[in-house]
């Protein structure tokens, strides 16, 4: 039985390495995924369970409200991040939720060593801010969820049109 929302939310950094170290003990793979996941939409379902598919715990990592201000712009996100976390962890993939304040999420990476990190289909391990961490680290990189025909930022655009 999956666990419930809240207990999948996990803040504090050094208690989530502290589970994933746990189920990296009992012989468990690691995949890490972030994103802002704002305005949720099937491409996000599709990436997460997708994400998830590559390996044992899938732990996701949101974007702060701040990062995702100086990622996006001004007026994101729309959904502020209590919101955004709780949805992420709400999918049934997702065994741990965090966010992280950086640009990147090379420090996550660093701390949680996971086995694997996914992204969506718009990155390649050479594009990738991250990629020569995940090098360094020796941490496979998967592209996964197909195309990109679904964006936040194109439905946002498709709504304002309409109003």
């Amino acid at each position: 039985m999956k666990p419930c929302i809240a207990e999948k939310i996990v803040f504090d950094h050094a208690e989530l390495a502290r589970r994933v170290g746990a189920c990296r003990a009992e012989g468990r793979s690691v995949v890490w995924a972030n994103g802002v996941f704002d305005v949720w939409h099937v491409g996000h379902t599709r990436f997460l369970a997708e994400a998830a598919a590559e390996g044992d715990v899938l732990v996701v990592g949101v974007n702060s409200d701040a990062s995702v201000r100086r990622y996006k712009g001004p007026g994101r996100p729309v959904h502020p991040l209590e919101e955004r976390i709780e949805i992420v962890a709400g999918q049934h993939a997702v065994d741990f939720a965090t966010c992280f304040e950086e640009d990147t999420c090379d420090r996550m990476l660093e701390l949680l060593r996971p086995d694997v990190h996914a992204k969506g289909p718009d990155y390649t391990l050479d594009s990738l801010p991250e990629g020569p961490t995940l090098r360094r680290l020796g941490i496979r990189f998967v592209s996964v969820a197909g195309d990109k025909r679904h964006s936040t930022s194109g439905l946002i655009r498709q709504i304002q049109g309409r109003a």
